[in-house]
């Protein structure tokens, strides 16, 4: 449909491409006005790049199924644009995206995809860098490392900021391409040292949900308010130790590294995701800014979980005990008059049925879409877990220690990763990716920064306990490793993966054809939408399934 505004852009194109091709010649040292000129072409390119989705502000229906979060890299933008192309709303995994972005360049960029999106990247010269300094033509020799980054901080390096910035970027940018339908990302707030550069690189690709996890982000939708118009923004930190006068708070300032302005940015939605009633009413009276939805998730859900609440109990194999503290009273989320979707346990028809019919605005769902042919999954774990489905052999386990955050972790049981325990045994502790790190108060007052899962000594050194480091696996170099990322060590050993799943990964095998072993995100969509026209609720699907 054509609008003033895409006439005005295509004009302007046109304009600036004449005088680009006039004055190139003639620049003759004159930086202002070659400045001026790369800056009017700089916000052109941007704007006709964003123009293939509405930036208004996304859309007042809501999907009827959320894919999740899951990083790293496993929700990818293949698998986000899938879902978000067939009406429902994909969500890329915000996680790790910048070694990520950096070892996909050090492999080649064999699509031609971080090239495609760089080119609309609004700072050129920021992407230029990114590039020079990671792309390897061909890509890197098979045994050969990839470079290692630094390890982000209160107060990271510009370098690392700004591939936050590009990276976060180019992820929803390839998401969004294709078709005109809502994107979101998914964060964990316990990686604090990420959020102000990698939101704000969201945003300038378009993001329309931000969603996020692990912790109480109160004051995120503060830092979305004042991204619209290039603001500066700030975000206090957890210091294990701080005291009264500290200086916890991260400051970051997009005009620092605008090299043009391209106008106001669309305010993402904000989807935080609790697993309380306590949680959901803390989010929406203490925010410092609007709460546009909640996602409940329960214990069944992948990834990191919430605790028990109460004294710690076991099962006979070593699992959390949940109890009554830990349900959630789904009458009075409805109370709260706020757009919520269910999770964990809720990736089947008639599940989806009950949570329409108990107020909800549909569900989220990830395991299924985990072993989608969309997803960053490597290819030989998901045939080797489809079959394990099919076969009846799938198990979960939900680990009390593995992660160094202290929060259960689902471990999805699979010979050859990191759930064996003969592969934990023979992997050296080493901790160089530095996500889940915490940081704490020195003895001078600084901030240093410490893994449970690093090496023992360097861990007990910082102040640790060492009861603290049993049973604790690298989460981090294992996640990568799922997605075919994995880190070379000594040019012979590689990391293992550690492959995180929902208890429903045991039923993955419904989504597959009479015949087939593997299957698409369309075909979970389907299969979840299967009889949502015959139920007694079929005009509230009707109003947010095909949006």
């Amino acid at each position: 449909m054509m609008c003033l505004t895409s006439h005005y852009v295509g004009a302007y194109e046109m304009y600036s491409c004449s005088v680009l091709r006039r004055c190139v010649p003639s620049w003759n040292g004159n930086q202002d006005y070659k400045t001026n000129t790369i800056e009017a072409f700089c916000r052109v390119k941007y704007l006709i790049s964003m123009s293939a989705s509405p930036t208004s502000g996304p859309p007042t229906n809501y999907p009827v199924i959320i894919q999740g979060g899951m990083g790293a890299g496993v929700s990818n933008w293949r698998l986000a644009q899938s879902v978000s192309s067939a009406g429902q709303l994909g969500l890329v995994s915000g996680t790790a995206l910048d070694p990520i972005l950096a070892r996909r360049l050090q492999d080649g960029d064999p699509d031609g995809a971080i090239r495609r999106s760089l080119d609309a990247f609004p700072y050129p010269a920021m992407a230029e860098r990114i590039w020079q300094k990671y792309y390897i033509a061909g890509g890197k020799a098979e045994r050969t490392p990839y470079l290692t980054l630094p390890l982000l901080e209160k107060d990271s390096p510009r370098e690392l900021n700004e591939l936050c910035i590009v990276a976060n970027f180019v992820e929803v940018y390839l998401a969004r391409e294709g078709h005109s339908n809502p994107v979101g990302i998914n964060y964990l707030e316990k990686i604090q040292t990420a959020h102000l550069s990698c939101i704000y690189g969201a945003m300038l690709a378009g993001v329309e949900y931000v969603v996020m996890g692990a912790g109480i982000p109160l004051k995120i939708p503060g830092v979305l308010d004042r991204y619209v118009h290039h603001e500066a923004a700030e975000y206090a930190i957890h210091i294990h130790g701080s005291q009264d006068g500290d200086d916890v708070t991260m400051h970051f300032d997009p005009r620092e590294y605008m090299e043009c302005d391209p106008g106001p940015l669309t305010r993402p939605k904000f989807l935080p995701i609790v697993s309380s009633n306590t949680l959901a009413t803390t989010m929406l009276k203490k925010a410092n800014g609007r709460v546009d939805g909640l996602v409940i998730e329960t214990r069944t859900a992948g990834g990191h979980n919430a605790p028990p609440r109460g004294k710690p109990l076991f099962s006979a194999i070593g699992e959390p005990v949940y109890g009554e503290r830990d349900s959630i009273d789904i009458a009075k989320l409805r109370e709260l008059g706020v757009p919520f979707w269910l999770a964990g346990g809720y990736g089947s028809p008639e599940m989806l049925r009950e949570a329409l019919a108990q107020g909800a605005a549909g569900v989220q769902v990830g395991t299924a879409f985990e072993f989608a042919n969309e997803s960053g999954l490597r290819p030989d774990y998901k045939q080797r877990l489809i079959a394990k489905a099919m076969a009846g052999e799938a198990r979960v386990f939900t680990d009390p220690l593995a992660s160094p955050t202290g929060f259960p972790f689902k471990v999805a049981q699979l010979e050859g990763t990191c759930s064996d325990a003969d592969v934990v045994a023979d992997r050296p502790r080493i901790c160089d990716l530095g996500f889940l790190r915490e940081p704490y108060r020195t003895a001078d007052g600084g901030i240093g920064y410490r893994c449970a899962s690093e090496p023992v000594t360097v861990y007990v050194s910082k102040g640790g306990k060492l009861e603290d480091t049993v049973g604790r696996k690298c989460i981090c170099n294992g996640l990568l490793a799922n997605i075919g990322y994995q880190q070379v060590r000594n040019g012979k050993r590689e990391e293992y993966g550690i492959i995180t799943a929902g208890d429903d990964l045991v039923t993955i095998a419904r989504f597959l054809q009479p015949g087939h072993t593997e299957y698409s995100a369309a075909d979970v969509i389907a299969h979840l939408l299967t009889g949502c026209d015959e139920s007694p609720i079929s005009d509230a699907c009707d109003d947010v399934c095909f949006a």
